[in-house]
């Protein structure tokens, strides 16, 4: 995995401490909102139609999350959308069109890196996505996955339609706490387990994982959504790991305790996420399939993509059965 370093690219940079993998954390902490305040880094960006773009991955389950929430939202003709291509190698994330990307029509980039070189000429740090890119300022206003998911759920209602609010002041501190454990065993849990550099790193992640599914199926059991009866940012965070799951993490990750297939309430609440009208079309299996075994070769030397699983999220669920 390769990294910036004061703006230059560099590869196979380890991020390990005893066997256990370890997340970098993001640099770019900018808020867009109607006010220009924000709880991170600066204000000053101010919510517009067409000022400001996102740099994403199908296959990334981080950039999957503002994907979901732009299009719930309705905010395709407000925020405009790059998407990388499903091979991240040598380079990193890049804009190559005949590996599934849409190009980079903002910036006119190969690479990923190249838009955070054009913020920061010095930057060092990850080249991830998503990446939330002001073309007014030229700079990125931020590139973590959890913090756009609030702006675009909340800054830039005065441009859509839709007042589905994913993060309810009432339910916030439930969502936070939900997140908290989802986040770390699960979202991230997978990635622990899959590049764990030794046996105890490995089993420590993975019975910290499937403990944690555990606990959502639990809670799925007794109501249709992680809070109750409405679908919040909890939901969708847990979602993108999920659909994720059976087809790579399960397999390439050693996540083989069970499959989500073998959740009665987390399989059926996938379908049911799934199905919310817009979702489908955030979802490609090609995308993630091929980006995790073509891409990880440390993990999958052979780079071989299996034919399987078949997946059905179209197929019927139950989870009518809870009032909304």
């Amino acid at each position: 995995m390769g990294q910036l370093v004061d703006g230059v690219w560099q590869n196979d940079l380890e991020r390990h401490k005893d066997g256990h993998y370890v997340r970098a954390t993001t640099s770019f902490r900018n808020w867009v909102t109607a006010d220009s305040a924000g709880p991170s880094g600066t204000g000053g960006f101010k919510a517009e139609r067409g000022r400001y773009h996102l740099y994403v991955s199908l296959a990334c389950p981080w950039a999957s999350r503002t994907i979901i929430l732009r299009k719930l939202k309705k905010l395709e003709d407000v925020i405009s959308m790059s998407i990388t291509s499903w091979h991240m190698g040598k380079d990193g994330w890049t804009f190559d069109k005949s590996e599934g990307s849409t190009g980079d029509a903002i910036n006119g980039k190969q690479k990923l890196s190249e838009i955070y070189v054009a913020a920061e000429p010095r930057y060092t740090g990850r080249v991830s996505v998503p990446v939330l890119w002001d073309k007014e300022r030229k700079t990125i206003v931020n590139n973590e996955s959890s913090e756009i998911i609030r702006m675009l759920n909340s800054a830039f209602d005065a441009f859509t339609d839709v007042r589905t609010d994913y993060y309810p002041p009432t339910l916030r501190a439930e969502i936070d706490r939900l997140n908290d454990i989802v986040y770390a065993n699960i979202n991230n849990g997978v990635y622990r387990a899959g590049f764990a550099k030794t046996q105890q790193a490995y089993e420590q992640a993975f019975r910290n994982l499937f403990d944690a599914l555990d606990e959502m199926e639990e809670i799925l059991g007794k109501q249709r959504y992680l809070t109750g009866r409405q679908i919040t940012e909890a939901d969708w965070r847990l979602f993108v790991t999920l659909v994720r799951f059976d087809a790579v993490y399960y397999g390439h990750f050693k996540c083989n305790w069970r499959h989500i297939w073998d959740y009665p309430n987390l399989s059926n609440y996938t379908r049911d996420l799934y199905q919310v009208p817009g979702v489908a079309e955030t979802v490609s299996i090609e995308h993630i399939k091929k980006h995790y075994y073509m891409s990880q070769l440390q993990v999958n030397p052979t780079g071989i993509v299996p034919v399987g699983p078949q997946l059905d999220f179209s197929a019927p669920h139950d989870r009518g059965r809870f009032s909304t």
